[in-house]
């Protein structure tokens, strides 16, 4: 062994004419070894005090975020006004029943902790009776006697119920995914004739009248009107319809306008108001198909007030009617301008596009029915006649004389791939008000129509589809069960453990239906889990439409105009800005001449300063007493140590938090 400061010096002769020189320090490891240890000191402190600035920074973040939370919330709280919301969509009755359950849940937790903290609920220990202290022991024990032979096999059967209707929602879900995907993978999909009609000889083209119904669009009739005029179909052949019922007199002149704008462009259209203004939307259709020159059209498409067709709309959905008699509707699919403006539209583009890719496409490849949704679609004019026309019995007429229209013997088609652009609405409050006309006006229907489902002459498998499939699985148990199940069971086994859900039931399963929703979307997967707890909340509006249309509460007779941002796509923008530029000249011409010019601006000046009602972003009282009512069980769930229970209650009760103060969608400064 070599002395410690030694040098050993090797020669190796190499096969080339180099001779490799190789020198070994035995202190040079020892060396390194010291620098290594103390290295790892100074690593070790830079790396704890970049984690520690991690961790402040994080904190600070969190301590900004909660403190501007709060400050919203303080101030939402302090500005808010409950009188201001429509008391027709207050749901009292429900709103009481909640907070019936809510002081109970309360209490329910009080004397939970008592009993954890002095160890009575030790269900593996009996108590004597000599052993039981004060008549609050006395009373919980009596309590956890009662409750296992009499609240626990009620709340079991309740939600074994609704766990049956969940899970014969979730198989209908399943199926129609495996529709969607068998059309996909076969590639399934409407055809039309390669030259349905002469391009040459507009005589050959069918005769086609556009209806553009509207009530107070301020913002976007401009927008749908520009739209309809640009339609690809010969001038002689189209007649457009502005059917305006607005009771602003400045907004019908602006609208007038509009039209004569057009008219002077050669476009073939008229303008209409009612006087007696009476059964909103299908009042109003009702009354333009009235009109004696309809008789000369064979054809209607039907655009509400924020949709705007691509010039091809015509020529891509009317020659699907060539040689199809039997064919009365031809509804295309809608596209979103505003779909990713916030969370709210995001999560409404989900729902949609599943409606549309999924339930809308298999129904209308596999049983030629689906629900019209009153816009973007084409009517065989016969087939509204045959069909009793649009009735003002409910507040969706739309399915009201689709339903109609399929006892009649009329097909359907769907088409997928050509799209419509529109809004979502953007607020919370609009798309509450949408939900409840949407769910409450379908139960309308189903009691008006099922006596005559009953007694049609279609066959008993059409028959089952209407009544089951259609209005009892989608419209009506959808709803009861979200609510029931995920809002009130759940919290309440927190509370009676013998009565406890299983984790397939509120994890495995709704995760999965959630991740079948989101499949027509999939950008949007990462929305998944707040999609979930978005469903479950929207719950208690649905639910509350449901009930009010099935037992004809006062809410279910009321139509509220979904609120329009008017939001153009960049398209719109350039075309917009091309025709602004090609007019510029003219107008300049027409101001030398003339001082129409001037009056229009004063009078939109004067339109302009008038005061308007201030917006603001509300309190829902239902959201808030479900927030708080979960927040309570998940409480209750910690005592029990239930792991995923209390994971899931903490969110939905927080998302219910979120809804109640309206801090999803739109913010009003």
């Amino acid at each position: 062994m070599a002395p410690p400061s030694s040098v050993l010096v090797a020669t190796e002769k190499t096969n080339s004419d180099f001779t490799l020189l190789q020198v070994h320090d035995s202190d040079s490891q020892m060396f390194l070894e010291k620098k290594q240890k103390a290295a790892n000191p100074k690593r070790l402190r830079w790396f704890l005090l970049l984690k520690l600035h991690k961790v402040l920074t994080c904190l600070s973040w969190l301590t900004t975020g909660f403190k501007a939370t709060f400050a919203l919330v303080k101030k939402r709280i302090s500005l808010s006004d409950t009188s201001d919301e429509d008391p027709k969509y207050r749901g009292k009755k429900l709103y009481r029943i909640i907070k019936v359950f809510l002081a109970l849940s309360i209490g329910a937790l009080v004397i939970e902790i008592i009993a954890h903290f002095k160890q009575w609920n030790l269900h593996n220990i009996m108590i004597q009776p000599f052993e039981v202290q004060g008549l609050l022991q006395w009373s919980y024990m009596a309590w956890l006697s009662f409750r296992e032979d009499y609240v626990a096999p009620f709340v079991l059967f309740v939600s074994k119920f609704c766990i049956v209707l969940f899970l014969i929602q979730s198989l209908d879900r399943l199926v129609l995914c495996l529709g969607c995907f068998w059309i996909k993978f076969k590639k399934l999909k409407p055809s039309i004739e390669a030259n349905a009609y002469d391009v040459e000889d507009p005589s050959t083209f069918p005769m086609v009248l556009v209806q553009i119904p509207m009530c107070n669009e301020r913002e976007v009739y401009a927008q749908s009107i520009g739209a309809a005029s640009q339609l690809d179909w010969p001038k002689d052949r189209i007649l457009i319809q502005v059917l305006d019922d607005s009771d602003d007199s400045n907004l019908q002149n602006l609208i007038k306008d509009e039209v004569s704008t057009w008219k002077e462009k050669g476009v073939n259209i008229i303008y209409r108001h009612r006087l007696i203004r009476t059964g909103y939307k299908a009042g109003n259709l009702n009354s333009a198909m009235s009109c004696d020159y309809v008789k000369d059209y064979e054809f209607v498409a039907i655009f509400d007030a924020d949709f705007q067709p691509n010039p091809d709309f015509l020529k891509l959905t009317v020659p699907h009617f060539k040689g199809k008699p039997e064919l009365g509707l031809v509804q295309a699919r809608w596209s979103f301008v505003n779909k990713d403006e916030n969370l709210l539209t995001r999560l409404q583009n989900i729902n949609l596009c599943f409606h549309f890719e999924v339930e809308q496409q298999v129904n209308g490849h596999f049983l030629n029915f689906f629900g019209f949704n009153g816009t973007a679609g084409v009517w065989r004019i016969k087939a509204l006649e045959e069909s009793g026309g649009w009735l003002e019995r409910t507040t969706v007429e739309d399915m009201d004389i689709a339903v109609r229209a399929h006892l009649n013997g009329w097909k359907f088609i769907y088409l997928n791939d050509v799209k419509v652009l529109c809004e979502l609405p953007e607020s919370y409050e609009a798309y509450k008000k949408q939900q409840h006309r949407w769910h409450s006006g379908p139960m309308q229907l189903f009691r008006l129509c099922l006596p005559t489902i009953i007694t049609s002459k279609i066959s008993i498998w059409k028959k089952g589809n209407l009544i089951f499939l259609f209005f009892l699985l989608r419209k009506l148990i959808l709803p009861f069960y979200s609510f029931t199940l995920f809002c009130v069971i759940l919290p309440f086994t927190m509370f009676i453990p013998e009565s406890e859900l299983p984790l397939w039931v509120i994890c495995y399963i709704p995760i999965v239906m959630s991740f079948l929703n989101i499949l027509p979307s999939p950008k949007s997967v990462p929305f998944l889990v707040p999609y979930l707890l978005f469903e479950n909340t929207m719950s208690v509006t649905k639910f509350n439409a449901m009930v009010s249309g099935l037992f004809q509460l006062g809410s279910a007779y009321e139509w509220v105009v979904t609120k329009k941002t008017g939001r153009s796509s960049e398209s719109d923008l350039l075309a917009y800005a091309e025709r602004e530029s090609k007019s510029s000249n003219e107008d300049k011409i027409l101001r030398r001449h003339s001082e129409s010019g001037l009056e229009l601006l004063s009078k939109l000046n004067k339109e302009a300063k008038k005061p308007q009602k201030k917006k603001r972003n509300r309190l829902y009282r239902k959201e808030l007493a479900l927030a708080f009512l979960l927040l309570i069980a998940s409480a209750r769930s910690l005592l029990s140590e239930h792991g995923l229970h209390f994971y899931f209650l903490l969110f939905q009760g927080l998302s219910f938090l979120v809804m109640g103060f309206d801090l999803i969608g739109e913010q009003v400064s």
